[in-house]
């Protein structure tokens, strides 16, 4: 078998290793696909379709499709900036997110991505969810009003921490993250330097005392787009 693949991205020769997905081998070339609930170092599991992709004229999620050889892949159509905007469109209404007061402004996923794809306001209305904030631990906060589901939390505190303290509960409109304790976060054994309190693309997981360490201004979306590593080549 062949150590290298070759494979297209919007016109642009692509080579890769096999078991590769389409988002790794992308970051490695030096080009960026958009996406939200992928991290590297957790097991992607396509839930945020951000990353989607059309793959030989069918739509994928580039974080978990391998490469394959010869494949035409299509990252940068008017058809998928549109499906791009649409989802972080919803996301914000959805939510409850007021970004001049949030301590992750500027360091924000969520709000990067709405820039880079030129969103000003969300087009849909705002749905206003009554959601709780729990304050409890003595270094962390949880503000799910902020919560987009991604889902990082989970997975690093499943697969990483080795606690399982975060998990899914709910269907629907009443899904929400919740912490395996039968009262709250400070009756958990969740500790700041967990790789979970490190996940979060929004502002739903704060570390407490260290929210304007960097001021605004300097922070890491604030001169630069998401993405622009990776498009300078960095991985």
């Amino acid at each position: 078998m062949s150590d290298q693949i070759t494979f297209t991205i919007d016109g642009v020769e692509v080579k890769g290793k096999p078991g590769q997905t389409i988002l790794e081998a992308a970051d490695a070339a030096g080009i960026y696909i958009p996406r939200l609930c992928f991290m590297k170092d957790l097991i992607p599991h396509g839930s945020c379709r951000v990353c989607t992709v059309f793959i030989n004229g069918r739509p994928q999620a580039a974080c978990t499709q391998p490469i394959t050889e010869g494949a035409i892949v299509e990252n940068d159509t008017a058809e998928l900036k549109e499906h791009r905007k649409n989802i972080i469109d919803m996301l914000f209404v959805e939510g409850n997110h007021f970004c001049m007061f949030c301590e992750k402004s500027g360091n924000c996923e969520l709000q990067a991505m709405a820039y880079r794809l030129g969103i000003s306001a969300p087009k849909y209305p705002y749905l206003f969810p009554k959601r709780d904030v729990d304050a409890t631990h003595p270094d962390i906060l949880i503000d799910r009003n902020r919560c987009i589901l991604c889902g990082r939390c989970v997975e690093a505190s499943r697969d990483v921490d080795k606690k399982t303290i975060f998990e899914f509960v709910g269907r629907g409109a009443d899904k929400k993250v919740a912490v395996n304790a039968n009262a709250d976060l400070k009756d958990t054994d969740f500790k700041a330097t967990d790789k979970a309190a490190d996940v979060c693309p929004v502002g739903c997981i704060i570390k407490k005392r260290v929210g304007f360490a960097i001021p605004v201004g300097q922070r890491k979306y604030d001169t630069k787009p998401i993405g622009s590593d990776i498009e300078a080549g960095k991985k």
